[in-house]
């Protein structure tokens, strides 16, 4: 999991933090009036600090290279799994000792039933989902908060933190919600460190999950 990497100093520390920040709090904050829109100014201020470093999305694990089709074969596969699991085993034996309480969530009850609303959704959960969200959380945020630490426990300090940020961003679909995306962003994160860094695993991981569950909705499953 680990490789060795320059510990940040203050500045840097403080810039770090002050973008993961940034990124948990601009896309729920209403101050982008577009759906979506968020993403850009927040990919924008990654691409320029990683300028600065003298890196490009390179080193968050975006690269042509480690685009092809076994990509996305094994992210199709680890979705399908991982969906079942949590639907159908994880969530029925927590909810048995666990009542969480229903979150009433306006998107859900838009996509079911609404073919061009699914569609348009379905759409933003590749490109928000799965590419955007992969190269801020499992791209970004964990090779960054790994300079944060001492090299000896970089690696699996950031990979829980960054677990943990990624379900906290989920809250507002309910602690059942922030569950799933924290354990579902640990499996994403777990198979693109599996593939040597390659962020492509995890996007196609990611969309092909978001796109099961989109459909899953929008056929009024749940």
């Amino acid at each position: 999991m680990g490789v060795k990497v320059k510990r940040a100093g203050l500045k840097e520390s403080v810039i770090i933090l002050l973008i993961v920040a940034t990124a948990l709090i601009l896309p729920h904050s209403g101050l982008v009036p577009f759906p979506f829109f968020y993403g850009l100014p927040i990919l924008l201020l990654i691409g320029l600090y990683l300028r600065y470093e003298g890196e490009n999305f390179a080193y968050v694990g975006l690269t042509l290279k480690g685009l092809s089709l076994k990509p996305l074969l094994i992210g199709t596969i680890a979705a399908i799994i991982l969906f079942c699991f949590l639907q159908y085993i994880f969530f029925p034996l927590l909810e048995s000792f666990i009542v969480f309480e229903d979150v009433e969530v306006p998107l859900y009850d838009q996509i079911r039933g609404n073919l061009g609303y699914y569609l348009f959704i379905l759409l933003m959960g590749w490109i928000i989902g799965g590419l955007y969200e992969e190269i801020v959380f499992h791209g970004f945020i964990f090779t960054h908060i790994e300079k944060l630490f001492p090299n000896q426990i970089a690696a699996p300090a950031s990979f829980v933190i960054t677990g943990l940020l990624f379900g906290l961003y989920h809250v507002q679909l309910g602690w059942a919600g922030a569950i799933n995306a924290c354990l579902a962003g640990m499996a994403y994160h777990g198979l693109i460190l599996y593939f040597k860094r390659n962020l492509w695993y995890g996007i196609f991981f990611h969309a092909v999950f978001d796109t099961i569950a989109i459909t899953m909705l929008y056929l009024e499953y749940f």
